[in-house]
């Protein structure tokens, strides 16, 4: 199978808001996030499914506002090598999946909160929390950590776009929980998550399409999920 030749779609323009979004959506948002949930629902509460499913529906909505143009040519990309996506996506899904599945039976010291935040919010509420995963998660982290941050490096090393788009995803998903619980052993989590980021940076830089990772980027979530329950 032909291998595509790589180029971003992504303008100046949207890389210089993207940028401001990313920094907001990793150290901002979340805290306005958490406290407005506990305006809303009292201190101590858990967070609840409708909760996150409206939150993350404001970043789908920004997502949507900010990378329109990119996320349009994107997608025409994604049709002319759908062979080539296809392809990427169907190979990411079962190697890290595999991966996820054997690391997650190490002893890690303490439990992955994001697995357990799943299958909780699924219970509570299915229907919300399956659109949560397999769409408004998938559409705002795909586009910011592969469309943004390794499209905007890759016009100056490859090797430095896939070990950056890589790690930063994967240590995103577990170094909030090290902050709010104050123990740093759940940094190790990042051991499960490295093979799937790592899935989803080959993916878009075989396809090219950041609409192939979404796709990869919810059978993992949903392959999260199922592992849970």
């Amino acid at each position: 199978m032909s291998h595509r030749s790589w180029k971003t779609e992504m303008t100046a323009s949207e890389r210089r808001q993207g940028l401001a979004f990313f920094l907001l959506y990793l150290l901002v948002f979340p805290r306005v996030n958490a406290w407005l949930q506990r305006l809303w629902m009292g201190d101590g509460e858990v967070l609840v499914a409708e909760a996150n499913v409206i939150y993350y529906a404001f970043l789908f909505t920004l997502t949507l506002f900010i990378f329109w143009s990119f996320l349009k040519k994107d997608f025409l990309g994604l049709l002319d090598w759908l062979p080539e996506n296809l392809f990427a996506a169907a190979v990411g899904l079962l190697l890290a999946g595999g991966l996820y599945a054997v690391l997650s039976l190490l002893p890690f010291p303490v439990r992955d909160p994001l697995s357990l935040q799943y299958a909780q919010e699924f219970r509570a509420a299915p229907l919300p929390i399956l659109a949560l995963i397999l769409l408004l998660i998938p559409v705002v982290e795909e586009t910011v950590y592969r469309g943004l941050i390794c499209g905007s490096l890759r016009a100056y090393s490859r090797p430095l776009a896939l070990g950056v788009s890589t790690a930063v995803y994967a240590f995103a998903q577990v170094w909030r929980y090290a902050l709010d619980f104050s123990d740093p052993r759940y940094l190790l989590l990042v051991v499960l998550y490295l093979p799937m980021s790592a899935a989803l940076t080959w993916c878009y830089d075989r396809g090219g399409s950041v609409w192939a990772c979404m796709v990869l980027h919810g059978g993992l979530n949903g392959m999260i999920l199922a592992t849970a329950l």
